[in-house]
């Protein structure tokens, strides 16, 4: 989105820069915060909520910025124009998210746990005020969708959108996880559901949401390939060209980011792509090896004010969704402890399965008490927990589910 760069210094030769409330004061919400109060161009933090507010005031210093404990304050502050919602909470950035909403905000979430799970319900309450919910740039899900609509422009049709990962390992918990998380300043939990493949699957289900793309199989297939440019030899190109996958790939270089696969079988295009050192083909590979979200939150928060554009959204009802698994043997009336802790992970699933045998999202998963012994590895159903009472997220999924189940003709 490189047009960003005039609209951008034009609003702020305007003095009218795009203002931004911020939900979420942890290691990726600080971090957003600091760019947003360096000097960049068009774009400021106006407020700014999280539940110690001491840090919060840390991280603004001396800034001109509202302050609060409170996020709905800041959803309903009128100098707002959009909200980036970074909790990482599915329960509570839903709530911020349609306070937003009332309140005529769009909305970036860096929040793959929500997005994943209620994305096109919240796209559904948003077109309904005319506004935009997206899910973040600089982040996996945000470069795959770029590189997508880029290769589409230019005639090429995406067949294969996948993650790069070093490591995968379902069983690891906070304990394991404690000394990587002090050494980055982040979460023994957060950095768990990186180890464990929850916030892959969560991140590889937006992109299947937003392409309409399916997994091979849950949990996607895996492959470990030395470099992203090898990976289409990991494939058949009869089914790719049948149906789209996301994926993902272990220890390959570029080490970071993502690849795109698509297929182009024009003689003279492929001459072309050959002579600029792109393979022999039909199928290509683009990649970027890097990803910012911190640094990229802001221009999705302006794709959305000053062009109405996400840059990650639903096309339509769920086609993947993330599903709970047991992270070691659990025994009627355990306690669930949610994404990026000791009991369960979660695992990408087409949503024809999903639905057929009404898993529990991984999302909704917390605090909720089994009702029978599972198996490590076994998926959870619905059927198979008490959910608390109350929560707004599991009104929300029964309103997708409704709704998107009626669409299938389900």
């Amino acid at each position: 989105m490189i047009i960003l760069d005039s609209a951008l210094e034009r609003r702020g030769r305007e003095g009218n820069p795009v203002r931004v409330g911020l939900i979420g004061a942890g290691a990726i919400g600080g971090a957003i915060a600091q760019q947003l109060l360096s000097p960049v161009v068009g774009i400021e933090l106006a407020a700014i909520a999280g539940r110690n507010r001491a840090r919060v005031e840390e991280i603004v210093g001396g800034s001109r910025v509202l302050v609060s404990d409170d996020p709905l304050l800041v959803c309903s502050a009128p100098d707002v124009d959009v909200i980036i919602e970074a909790t990482g909470d599915a329960e509570a950035g839903a709530r911020v998210t349609l306070e937003a909403i009332e309140h005529g905000k769009h909305v970036v979430l860096v929040n793959a746990e929500l997005a994943a799970t209620l994305g096109p319900i919240l796209r559904v309450r948003a077109e309904q005020k005319g506004l935009v919910v997206s899910y973040t740039d600089g982040d996996e899900p945000g470069i795959l969708m770029n590189l997508y609509r880029y290769a589409t422009t230019i005639g090429c049709r995406p067949v294969l959108a996948g993650n790069v990962k070093g490591l995968l390992d379902p069983y690891r918990t906070p304990e394991t996880q404690q000394d990587f998380a002090a050494q980055w300043g982040q979460k023994p939990r957060m950095v768990t559901s990186f180890a464990d493949g929850t916030k892959l699957s969560m991140e590889m289900t937006l992109v299947a949401n937003a392409t309409g793309f399916g997994v091979a199989r849950r949990g996607m297939m895996g492959h470990r390939v030395a470099h992203v440019k090898d990976v289409p030899t990991l494939y058949d190109g009869d089914a790719l060209l049948e149906r789209g996958l996301v994926d993902f790939v272990l220890g390959a270089e570029p080490g970071s980011g993502g690849f795109l696969v698509v297929h182009d079988d024009e003689p003279s295009r492929r001459e072309w792509m050959r002579y600029f050192k792109l393979g022999d083909g039909p199928f290509y590979v683009f990649y970027q090896p890097w990803h910012l979200p911190h640094l990229e939150a802001p221009l999705t928060a302006a794709r959305a004010v000053l062009f109405h554009d996400a840059a990650v959204a639903p096309r339509a009802g769920p086609v993947c969704e993330v599903v709970t698994l047991a992270k070691r043997d659990l025994h009627a009336g355990e306690r669930l402890d949610g994404v990026g802790g000791f009991t369960c992970y979660g695992s990408i699933e087409n949503v024809e399965v999903s639905r057929a045998r009404r898993l529990l999202p991984m999302a909704l998963s917390g605090e909720c008490t089994v009702t029978r012994d599972v198996a490590r590895d076994e998926p959870i159903g619905i059927e198979d927990v008490e959910i608390p009472p109350g929560r707004l997220g599991d009104e929300l999924y029964a309103e997708q589910t409704a709704m998107f189940d009626v669409a299938r003709g389900v």
